[in-house]
């Protein structure tokens, strides 16, 4: 290759050189063959001093391109050795490959002759010996975790119920039949009230709330048993305390908006309320239905979280007992449903969330666990049980009810009446916050057998006629006496 560029380099600089030499021959051409006749006088002089000059020139060029010649030989014979080192140093390198080549496949026959083994066999047994060490090292690894785990398993499990305790535990806001709507202004009551108390009656025959409007300042008070209707009504309050204009027209047209974003935020809660509690593929219906027990109370204790906390407390019991907790969580969350339409439907509000629950697509042990949470009927499953237990522990746990004096007062009232109306009772005692009555009959008018029925008369009329949380204890005393004087 460095042959071949010197050759073009000395080829290039000789046509260079011929070039200028035929650019230079035109001019002494016509100098030497110019006719004689055509000269002056005075030309032989001048045409003696220019041939000269110009023969100096063509010298000088022919001496300059002898030494561009001489230096083109010279560099020409350079790469010449160069190229032959090259060639040299090729071939010693093409030798010691070869060496190598041979002394590796001399290594590799050694390491086979003292091995004993080819070279794919040893490759083989290299692999397996390694697969073997590393699956060693993964079951140690795996060993040890499992320890690891084996340990720590009672104090994590601990924490981790304790925590769900205390979550579970937290206090919820009690909500009452009254809810209260603050007022910018005092002077507000007069335009609700309205010319002739147009502008409330509109508002309470739309609602079916009582508006309270009385010397509270600045504070109108809704009062009603219906929760829904309650929110509807205070939301259509306050869209028409924020728009300033009151009056028939514009209550009911109000009244059929908050109506009806009231109904997306039912169906918003009850959706919310089946992911908290961990349940899938539920009924649009029944979702919607939920999510309505977030506007009822119970004592106080709002139905749609304690719905929600009987779900989780009914999983963790089934998962302890071994029990479906998918079907009690499911029951549990599911099992005050009928309170939602119970103004609709008569009957106990667990045999109406029973048949609730079958005609959307819920099987049969949920449907079960729901009627039997009050032992309308009785329960046949575990998960039954459960859902019952789930229900006492979220009614009766500390904080979790509440009710006031008045409502308190009235149900040791109820429970004495019940008793009292039964023939042969002579007092009768409520006991322990109502959660215990005890009866002293007669002992001349009822038996012992009599007393054992009588209890249980009691009882059931308890059940069907009110509505208490946790259970009550019905105790009939039935005291004998032998009198006599010694004279």
């Amino acid at each position: 290759m460095e042959t071949v560029i010197a050759a073009a380099v000395l080829a290039a600089g000789l046509v260079i050189a011929a070039l200028l030499l035929v650019k230079r021959a035109p001019g002494l051409v016509a100098a030497g063959t110019a006719p004689s006749s055509a000269r002056p006088a005075s030309a032989p002089a001048k045409e003696t001093s220019a041939a000269k000059a110009e023969t100096d020139d063509a010298m000088a060029r022919r001496q300059e391109i002898g030494r561009l010649e001489e230096r083109l030989v010279s560099r020409e014979s350079a790469i010449d050795i160069r190229i032959a080192e090259l060639d040299a140093r090729e071939v010693r390198l093409e030798e010691r490959l070869q060496e190598t080549v041979e002394a590796h496949e001399r290594h590799v026959r050694e390491l086979e002759r003292l091995s004993g083994l080819s070279a794919s066999q040893a490759k083989h047994l290299l692999l397996k010996e390694l697969e073997d060490q590393i699956r060693h090292d993964s079951a140690r690894l795996v060993r040890q975790i499992e320890e690891e785990t084996k340990r720590d398993a009672d104090r994590r499990v601990r924490n981790i119920l304790a925590v769900v305790m205390q979550r579970l535990a937290a206090g919820h806001a009690a909500e009452t039949t009254v809810s209260v709507v603050q007022l910018p202004a005092d002077d507000m009551k007069g335009r609700i009230i309205g010319r002739e108390g147009r502008n409330i009656r509109a508002l309470e025959h739309l609602t079916g709330v009582d508006f309270i409007i009385d010397d509270t300042p600045n504070a109108v008070i809704l009062s009603g048993f219906d929760g829904v209707r309650r929110e509807i009504a205070r939301m259509t309050l306050e869209k028409l305390l924020s728009d300033g204009r009151i009056h028939p027209a514009r209550i009911e047209e109000t009244y059929y908006q908050a109506k009806s974003e009231l109904e997306s935020h039912i169906i918003e809660s009850g959706e919310q309320a089946a992911l908290d509690a961990n349940v899938q593929g539920l009924d649009a219906e029944l979702v919607r239905i939920l999510g309505r027990l977030k506007y009822r109370t119970s004592y106080g204790q709002n139905v749609l979280a304690h719905s929600i906390e009987c779900a989780h407390l009914a999983a963790m019991m089934a998962d302890e007992l071994g029990a479906s907790a998918k079907t009690a969580r499911r029951a549990a969350l599911l099992h005050d449903i009928g309170k939602a339409v119970s103004h609709e439907v008569e009957g106990p509000h667990a045999l109406v969330g029973g048949d609730l629950a079958r005609r959307h697509g819920e099987s049969e042990s949920v449907a079960h666990a729901m009627e039997a949470h009050h032992n309308e009927v009785e329960p046949q499953t575990v998960e039954a049980v459960i859902v019952q237990a789930a229900d006492a522990l979220s009614g009766a746990r500390p904080g979790a009810r509440g009710e006031s004096l008045e409502q308190y007062v009235k149900r040791l009232r109820d429970l004495e009446q019940i008793a009292t109306r039964h023939d042969g009772v002579d007092k009768v005692y409520a006991m322990q916050a109502g959660r215990e009555i005890r009866v002293m009959v007669i002992p001349g008018t009822l038996d012992d057998d009599g007393a054992v029925l009588l209890s249980h008369e009691i009882a059931r009329e308890i059940e069907q006629e009110l509505e208490y949380p946790g259970q009550i204890k019905v105790t009939v005393i039935r005291e004998s006496r032998a009198t006599d004087y010694a004279r």
